[in-house]
């Protein structure tokens, strides 16, 4: 557990960090957030004067891929942020501890830093049967959820099950797996959505947190804009092909082989906000639709009631900048150029015609000017 009023860069000088490392760490933390350079020492006077923020990581209904994807962070390090910025005191994943020893930090944590705690959680409580579809600790999650969030200083929702209620709450639901803002009315929320998350979404979102004591900014559906705030298109290596009306038709067509857009084939991509087209995955190798396949919207609520995946939308609408279908996009880029050609002929023609018209005023005009000088 966090000692008393021990600091980040105690911790890290303990650990045998010199103060070169730490500025590079405080350097590449700024540069993983997107801040510019001068935030760099900004972060490194608040990890040289603020204690380490204890953390309390629970599980409900979920698959651990949140926790698989956190720990393979490459910017900053998952180590780091674990050993370094934070106290990460109970993670029934992570921590060594086990049994009694291990609950009972839900009690003396909350007690201990009232109102000073992070609270984060992945996956999600049922609510069927009261609660009894995830049993933690030989009680319901639902109810340990409620108590350890009770005095929480905020609280982070991970991946699509804490956000939205993932797959476990697709229809028909028969366990009533709820979304934890449904849960937790009291207290902000930061919705970290993703099937899983960005390893470095996940680590980012916590460094901003834990270095400016403060939430991110975040979007109207409670998810940080720094990461969530645009969509997967709007920065999609296959967007040109996407304008042009250059789409894959079929699996492994000749559009396929050419890199062009995969809307056809089902990809959300232009109504999905995250970072996988910027950040990427693996350290930034690459993603679903750089691999060829297309986005399946998992950061967005109802993604798994919203198949098949390899269907298409059938129309975007003008979220997209654009007013018409897939199929009549290349049609109407056509058109728009082709008008726009027709347009620039007309005025020319216009100047010509009144050039020639000012031409012959002026040519009427000299001839009454001569004649009335005869």
């Amino acid at each position: 557990m966090v000692a008393d009023n021990q600091t980040f860069y105690e911790i890290m000088r303990a650990q045998g960090t010199s103060r070169r490392s730490f500025l590079k760490f405080c350097s590449l933390t700024a540069a993983a957030l997107g801040l510019e350079p001068i935030y760099a020492m900004k972060i490194a006077q608040a990890m040289e004067t603020k204690p380490r923020i204890p953390v309390l990581w629970m599980h409900g209904l979920e698959c651990t891929c949140c926790s698989e994807s956190f720990i393979r962070s490459g910017h900053p390090l998952a180590k780091d942020v674990i050993l370094k910025m934070i106290s990460l005191d109970y993670d029934d994943t992570l921590m060594a501890a086990a049994g009694e020893q291990a609950e009972s930090i839900l009690d003396e944590i909350p007690k201990k830093y009232k109102g000073q705690y992070i609270l984060a959680v992945e996956g999600n409580p049922p609510l069927n049967e009261d609660g009894m579809y995830c049993i933690v600790g030989g009680k319901p999650f639902v109810d340990k959820l409620k108590a350890v969030a009770a005095d929480a200083k905020a609280v982070i929702a991970w991946g699509a099950c804490a956000s939205w209620g993932c797959v476990q709450a697709a229809r028909p639901n028969p366990t009533k797996a709820t979304p934890i803002d449904k849960v937790i009315t009291d207290k902000p929320i930061i919705k970290v959505p993703g099937c899983p998350p960005i390893a470095e979404v996940m680590t980012g979102v916590i460094s901003y947190m834990v270095t400016f004591d403060r939430l991110p900014d975040l979007d109207n559906r409670g998810r940080p804009l720094m990461f969530y705030g645009q969509r997967i298109h709007d920065k999609c290596y296959r967007r040109p092909h996407f304008d042009a009306g250059e789409f894959v038709e079929s699996w492994d067509d000749e559009g396929a082989r050419n890199g062009y857009c995969l809307y056809k084939m089902g990809c959300r991509g232009p109504t999905t906000y995250n970072a996988c087209s910027t950040i990427r995955w693996n350290g930034g190798v690459s993603f679903p639709i750089q691999a060829g396949h297309g986005c399946i919207g998992c950061s967005e609520e109802n993604f798994w009631d919203n198949g098949p995946f390899y269907q298409r939308l059938s129309y975007v609408g003008t979220a997209l900048g654009v007013e018409a279908t897939a199929d009549a996009l290349g049609g109407t880029a056509a058109a728009v150029v082709g008008a726009g050609v027709a347009a620039h002929a007309a005025a020319s023609v216009i100047k010509v015609v009144r050039k020639r018209k000012a031409d012959q005023q002026t040519v009427e005009s000299r001839e009454v000017d001569e004649g009335d000088e005869e």
